[in-house]
């Protein structure tokens, strides 16, 4: 009979001993239980200890994480939290440096854990470190060139310990001195800085800048652009990470409104955002991460590529105030723009205000308005007061207008020589496109916590928006002619044009050159043939009909798997043996006899070539006997210390029959397939859902065929009942040619 779910078996390390095994009742407090096992080691005073994880984490047991506890895990008694934090909190004090520098490593290590991290809390420990960093650090300094590694380890150790226990939430950010931030923008600010401490620095300033609007601004007095410059010039791909990191912590929590700043520190973090972009781009930071980050021989990993999506992100959303701006009509200025657009089109001078009748001239412009492509062709500034795209579509059309002169004349006049009809609009068109790129970009909304999709391209330009606006403005165009579409066809123009550019970025291209290029690929002919071939190679169909049909067949799709499944357990298996004192491999050999009541299994000296008759295995495993299959970590021989337990592909492979009470039959598979093979055979035999990545491949293979060939058109098409004869081999083989 298996013991009760809440009596568990594990083994518990005392230091000096040899290690206990003992059963623990999850149903008794956690403080009896360390009692017990005090009193098994003879020691007095069990309140002073507690239970730990014997494994990486070393994370104490309480009563909300006890439930976490498995068969088979190692416990180890330690001091209890209480104590430990006392003892550091005493250790880290000490007037010798070796005492002190091992306290705050182990300090550094033990913050991590919740737990303990509390117990140091209340010891008011975040205080103690602080008064460390403003000037308990200053001790040291003066050992710093004799010390040198002791002292970077010393600081090193003192900010880890703090990053760890601030990350628990436990105290607020908003009780730290400015003292404390002046000394860490310090550690940022020297040119020469233990690597470890500057990364401690920058993580610390990130958090403090995020969690606190009062201490943000205390930090943007404190760093300039020009201080974070250089960490991002170097190797070390952690300190860029948290570099940007911070500049985007900073860019995220700017102000809006006007504020002063220093022109001459360039302190651009206490500026208003429009002004932060101009000084950014002043300094080059783009280009900075283009040549030192994005370009770099070394692979980008997620955390990186998170934080310069951020940073994409973050400039985008630049756009906002512009997207959401309608034009005032009355607003010479903003006229003025749409005047310019017209007189870069038409080569026309504006007409003072004598040349000419006033209806004459209304007339002219009203006909330039309306080869313009303006909805409006009275008063163009009607267009730009819906938002969004707002004014920010004026911007997009006067960049396109100025800095592309040639192929913005070009299009203007191509279209206002067709037919009305025909005609692609340019100023509706640039309306509509510049609101679908802020729709594809996400412009105004705040980044994802756990995306990494920045897009190479755009770190490439300083102008990067307006320079994708001018190459899908005249992807429009070109998508226009080859659809040969008429005004009715706009929206539809607009949806193909959209799919273009939302494929051409699947691809990350790495400048806008290469986006072009891909562009020049992707024709209204192909997007045809692509969405063709995804209708033909479509696994789900929405049509009811079709629905319908995939649940009626699906049954019997799965019955033809679990067939194939256990035809090959009746085939059976060469397994390899699990023994850890030998060198060289031996064998068993497992299958399931033909009526599927029985596993027939037995030792082999060697790898078979064949199928093993059932007479030559030994021993029999009833089926009905079966109570369950466990896979993995689960498996009794993967809990067995030994090298197995550290290969992650044998993990993999491994999997156990539960029969009778307590007994296994052990099993690792030679590949997955027969992992996946022998895992699904098994559970069909206990009346179980086939669950492996091979059965839901099948699956989706064999019912998409079925599905085909049901939906084939076969009216009025005979279909033999016998597969047509193999025709007489020809007389001769002159026709072949011989490609050699």
């Amino acid at each position: 009979m298996p013991p009760p779910a809440d009596i568990l078996k594990v083994a518990i390390e005392w230091p000096g001993s040899f290690p206990k095994l003992m059963e623990i009742d999850q149903k008794k407090p956690l403080s009896a239980i360390i009692k017990e096992v005090c009193e098994g080691w003879n020691l007095p005073g069990p309140e002073n200890y507690a239970l730990q994880n014997a494994d990486a984490t070393n994370f104490y047991i309480t009563e909300k994480n006890r439930n976490n506890i498995k068969n088979g895990s190692i416990l180890r008694l330690i001091t209890s939290a209480a104590q430990m934090a006392l003892q550091l909190h005493e250790r880290i004090q000490s007037s010798s440096m070796d005492i002190k520098l091992d306290g705050l490593k182990e300090l550094a290590n033990s913050s991590r854990d919740i737990t303990f991290a509390q117990e140091f809390i209340n010891l008011d420990g975040i205080s103690l470190l602080t008064q460390m960093v403003e000037s308990g650090t200053e001790r040291y300094q003066k050992l710093q060139k004799i010390m040198k590694p002791c002292f970077g380890d010393l600081l090193s150790f003192t900010l880890t310990a703090f990053v760890e226990l601030m990350d628990h939430g436990i105290v607020s950010w908003d009780t730290f001195s400015v003292a404390f931030i002046k000394k860490i923008a310090s550690y940022v600010c020297k040119s020469a800085m233990d690597t470890a401490v500057l990364q401690r620095s920058l993580a610390i300033l990130e958090s403090m800048v995020l969690n606190s609007q009062d201490l943000y601004q205390k930090v943007a007095q404190e760093i300039t652009i020009g201080q974070l410059i250089p960490h991002l010039q170097g190797t070390d791909q952690d300190i860029q990470t948290y570099t940007v990191a911070v500049i985007n912590a900073l860019f995220l929590k700017a102000p809006e409104e006007k504020r002063q700043f220093d022109e001459d520190n360039v302190n651009i973090f206490d500026c208003p955002l429009t002004e932060m972009a101009h000084i950014l781009a002043q300094k080059q930071l783009r280009s900075i991460i283009l040549s030192n980050v994005i370009r770099s021989n070394k692979p980008i990993n997620d955390e990186m590529a998170h934080q310069l999506y951020v940073h994409q992100v973050l400039t985008f959303n630049l756009l906002e105030d512009r997207m959401m701006t309608k034009m005032d009509p009355q607003d010479q200025a903003q006229r003025d723009i749409i005047f310019e657009l017209r007189r870069i089109a038409f080569d026309v001078e504006c007409e003072s205000n004598n040349s000419g009748s006033i209806e004459k001239r209304k007339s002219m412009y009203t006909r330039d308005y309306k080869k313009l492509g303006f909805i409006n062709h009275v008063n163009p500034a009607v267009d730009f007061t819906q938002i969004p795209p707002g004014m920010l579509a004026l911007d997009n059309m006067l960049y396109f207008a100025r800095h592309h002169q040639d192929a913005y004349i070009r299009i203007v006049l191509e279209n206002s020589s067709r037919e009305d009809k025909h005609e692609c609009p340019f100023g509706r068109s640039s309306i509509e496109l510049t609101k679908m790129l802020c729709e594809i970009l996400k412009v105004g909304e705040l980044p994802s916590e756990n995306c990494h999709d920045f897009h190479p391209m755009f770190f490439t330009h300083d102008r990067s928006f307006e320079e994708f606006f001018c190459i899908c403005i005249q992807l429009l165009n070109k998508t226009w002619k080859e659809m040969r579409a008429t005004s009715e066809d706009f929206n539809k123009v607009m949806q193909v044009v959209k799919e273009q550019i939302t494929r051409a970025l699947t691809i990350k291209p790495n400048s806008l050159d290469q986006f072009k290029s891909r562009l020049q690929n992707l024709s209204y002919t192909e997007i045809l043939k692509l969405r063709q071939s995804e209708r033909m190679n479509q696994e789900d169909f929405q049509s009811r009909p079709i629905l319908e049909l995939r649940e009626k067949i699906q049954p019997e799709i799965m019955e033809l798997i679990k067939q194939q499944r256990l035809n090959r357990l009746c085939e059976g298996t060469c397994f390899r043996k699990i023994s850890s004192r030998r060198r060289q491999d031996k064998f068993w050999y497992c299958r399931l006899s033909p009526n599927h009541k029985v596993l027939h299994y037995g030792d082999l000296e060697e790898s078979p070539q064949g199928e093993v008759p059932h007479d030559s295995l030994q021993d029999k495993l009833p089926v009905a006997d079966i109570k369950a299959v466990v896979t993995g970590k689960d498996c009794p021989h993967m809990k067995e210390k030994g090298a197995l337990k550290q290969n992650k592909e044998v993990l993999e492979l491994a999997f156990s029959v539960l029969y009778e009470s307590d007994e296994y039959l052990n099993f690792i598979a030679p590949d997955k397939h027969e992992y996946c093979v022998w895992t699904d055979g098994l559970n069909a035999l206990l009346g179980k859902e086939m669950t492996s990545e091979f059965t839901r491949s099948d699956m989706d293979t064999l019912l998409n065929m079925e599905m085909k060939l049901r939906l084939l058109d076969l009216e009025n098409i005979q279909i033999p009942e016998v597969p047509p004869p193999i025709p007489k081999e020809p007389s001769n083989y002159d026709f072949v040619y011989d490609c050699n």
